[in-house]
């Protein structure tokens, strides 16, 4: 009964996670992605970059550019225009930065198995890697809230410690993960006491 249920675990698993290559009888226990409110503050920053660009624009075109001796630059009409272009320019480009910064900061997440944990991590366009890590080889799972935004937002830094070479993995603006925690470190136990009760026979 155990086997077939594992089997459609997989089943389900391979289906809804392809990006993923899974052993014949592993299947996805969790699947954890860092929390929404740090796409809020990628736009956040997006928009407070566009504003301050508008306010700037505003109050040009309410004085008039100045030169370095005070005096009142008067634009003509092909600077107006390419002024206006490299002004549109400008908030396509910060339309694009936080279109971008949002694919990478979702590009960050885990994937917990019945075997494994495997990490996703991509710091920017062209830095990416894949972690993997075995249950057994785990020695401490934890959760950090580190500052007072942390605690405000509810989110924090997932970690994990290997034994052995002492690494360290860690997933951060996680929303408080105080049940994956849990389950994670439950199946660390039962991935080792498997391995020892095997070890013994």
């Amino acid at each position: 009964m155990k086997a077939e249920l594992s089997k459609v675990q997989h089943a389900r698993s391979a289906k809804d996670f392809p990006e993923i290559d899974l052993e014949h009888d592993e299947y996805v226990v969790l699947h954890i992605k860092r929390s929404r409110v740090g796409i809020a503050f990628i736009w956040g920053v997006v928009a407070l970059m566009a504003f301050a660009l508008s306010i700037i624009l505003i109050y040009f075109a309410t004085n008039g550019p100045t030169g370095v001796d005070g005096t009142v630059i008067q634009l003509n009409d092909a600077s107006k225009h390419y002024l206006r272009i490299i002004v549109l320019a400008l908030y396509i480009l910060f339309f694009f930065g936080g279109v971008v910064g949002q694919s990478i900061y979702n590009s960050n997440h885990i994937y917990v198995t019945n075997r494994r944990v495997i990490q996703k991590s991509r710091n920017s366009i062209f830095s990416n890697s894949t972690n993997i890590i075995e249950l057994r080889r785990i020695e401490d799972v934890s959760f950090r809230q580190g500052s007072l935004i942390d605690h405000l937002c509810h989110f924090g830094t997932l970690r994990m410690s290997t034994v052995g070479d002492e690494t360290t993995y860690t997933l951060k603006y996680v929303d408080t993960p105080h049940d994956e925690v849990n389950t994670i470190s439950h199946l660390v136990y039962e991935c080792k006491k498997t391995n020892d009760d095997t070890s013994v026979k």
